[in-house]
């Protein structure tokens, strides 16, 4: 009687070890760290960040008759109203700069925080479909929508700017100083503000919807509490707890800064500069971090 080896067993770990050759595109895993927003996949996903922001700048006037021509009309017109009403109405004193630029001035920086907060504070809600079926870092979602009104606010500042230099050829009321250097430290202020607040709002709306609505009506009343159509000089001239109440608005002295640089009216002042600093980096800190607790769990909940 032969005897028939059997064949060795095929090794086991053998497809095991195949696949721990493979190397994997994609890992996903939860996050252990509140604090970690995985910069490094939001850098990854650059191109799609990138779409994002086409998406939101081509969505907004896409189907419109006048298309982009609203990036223009609509600071012009909000400049205008404020001219009239508080300026010719209302005698709010505004300083020895011309009306338009000084309206406008801040109009275009407020607008951009504005924009940026109304649309960053919905994003888990307007795209609930999208985060339901594709991963992709979330974080990215709300990072476009502050970088595609980052090109709105380019395209209005290039309209005031139009409007500074001919007041500066026309006139000597305007005084610009080395602030205005100050610009891109504001707008980047400006915009982690309405991330940090974005975040929190966005995390808050998936359970409770109708602070959306809310936001909305908050951003108006705080446009008030902004020195937008006013200096901060009237604030600071009060007193009591109301004076204390609206400097405590970290938008007060970004906003003041950046009239101050280019009309060189108003005030500055580093430490009100540092507290908005101070203010931003802590609203994006927790922010940060309730984004990355709902991030988890959002989809049981929109």
């Amino acid at each position: 009687m032969q005897t028939v080896e059997a064949p060795p067993v095929a090794n086991a770990p053998a497809s095991t070890s195949r696949l721990a050759e493979e190397e994997w595109t994609e890992v996903i895993q939860p996050r252990t760290r509140l604090l970690d927003l995985g910069l490094a996949d939001v850098w990854r996903y650059r191109d799609l960040v990138l779409l994002f922001v086409r998406r939101d700048f081509v969505s907004t006037y896409k189907q419109t008759v006048l298309g982009p021509i609203w990036f223009f009309i609509q600071p012009l017109l909000t400049t205008i109203m404020f001219m009239v009403v508080f300026n010719g109405i209302a005698k709010i004193p505004i300083g020895d700069a011309p009306p338009l630029v000084f309206y406008l001035a801040g109009v275009t920086i407020w607008n951009y925080f504005a924009q940026a907060l109304t649309s960053t504070s919905t994003v888990f809600t307007t795209n609930a479909a999208i985060f339901g079926k594709v991963y992709f870092p979330r974080l990215t979602m709300p990072l476009s929508i502050v970088l595609s009104n980052l090109v709105r606010f380019g395209i209005q500042l290039s309209l005031f700017l139009l409007v500074w230099a001919y007041y500066m050829l026309t006139t000597d009321k305007l005084h610009p100083n080395g602030y205005l250097l100050l610009t891109p430290v504001l707008v980047v202020l400006m915009g982690l503000l309405a991330l940090g607040l974005g975040m929190i709002f966005s995390a808050l709306t998936t359970k409770y919807r109708d602070l959306a609505m809310l936001l909305a009506f908050g951003i108006q009343l705080l446009m008030y509490a902004t020195p937008v159509i006013y200096p901060l000089a009237t604030i600071s001239a009060r007193t009591g707890w109301l004076r204390w109440a609206l400097l405590a608005n970290p938008l007060n002295s970004i906003v003041e800064t950046f009239r101050y640089g280019f009309l060189g009216s108003g005030t500055f002042s580093w430490a009100y500069l540092g507290y908005s600093t101070a203010a931003t980096l802590i609203i994006l800190l927790i922010g940060t971090i309730v984004f990355n607790k709902v991030e988890k769990s959002f989809t049981d909940t929109v």
